[in-house]
């Protein structure tokens, strides 16, 4: 395949992947703590030999992908009066418990199941200081302060587990809008919980429409280029096809 087809094609996967998460983000814009995601590219210096006529080697520059970025930063808060919804200001990450291990989220939607345990959309333990936290029916109207603890009528029912790490971008995303750790997390200290709320996706729709607008003509650019030199090549066969004696 000639050198510049291989070019053009790098960049339209580069391009093609950039489309995928931007869908992505747009997609998770009403997805509670979900965190924007950008794909990352570094150029990818080849040396090929020289083409016809020329002398040495030639210097092919190709677009590499290295993965994707997470903007961490808090996304706004939304009112939504649910007794166990809770938004998370500040650094850290909720716990829940999965049939895979611990596992960690901005998305405070909770609820209660039939045995009066606290869980999380897929039924998921929501864990406090000393484990799963139940509540049980005369415990009445439950109040979540700013620091997690979970109190009733009678009292102190327990603490939400609150935990945070130091590269919160080595995290790995497992689905569910959860995360899984390799780190060992430490307790977070430096936050606050507000009641009856929910933090929103990070995503802004409109930078994600321009952000799709500029990928596109990127493509398209490359698209056209690519089409330009296949119609040279086709050029120059039918040239040589039809010149005498050849």
């Amino acid at each position: 395949m000639d050198n510049s087809l291989l070019v053009s094609l790098s960049q339209q996967l580069a391009a093609y992947q950039s489309m995928d998460v931007i869908a992505n983000n747009i997609a998770n814009v009403s997805t509670a703590g979900y965190r924007r995601e950008q794909p990352t590219f570094q150029e990818y210096l080849a040396q090929v030999p020289a083409s016809e006529g020329d002398t040495g080697t030639q210097t092919l520059s190709f677009v590499q992908d290295t993965g994707i970025a997470r903007d961490m930063s808090e996304g706004p808060q939304q009112q939504t009066g649910g007794q166990f919804d809770v938004s998370l200001h500040g650094k850290g990450f909720f716990v829940v418990q999965t049939p895979t291990g611990p596992r960690y989220t901005r998305n405070g939607h909770f609820g209660l199941d039939t045995n009066g345990q606290i869980v999380d959309d897929s039924g998921n333990a929501v864990q406090g200081d000393g484990g799963a936290i139940n509540i049980n029916p005369d415990d009445g109207e439950i109040h979540i302060g700013v620091d997690g603890t979970l109190s009733g009528k009678n009292g102190q029912i327990a603490k939400l587990k609150v935990m945070i790490f130091t590269n919160e971008k080595a995290l790995q995303k497992v689905g569910q809008n959860m995360f899984s750790a390799t780190e060992t997390p430490n307790a977070a200290v430096d936050f606050k919980i507000t009641q009856g709320t929910l933090e929103g996706s990070n995503v802004q729709p409109v930078v994600e429409i321009s952000r799709m607008i500029d990928v596109m003509r990127a493509y398209q650019a490359t698209a056209t280029m690519t089409q330009s030199q296949q119609d040279l090549m086709r050029q120059a066969i039918d040239k040589l096809g039809s010149t005498p004696g050849s």
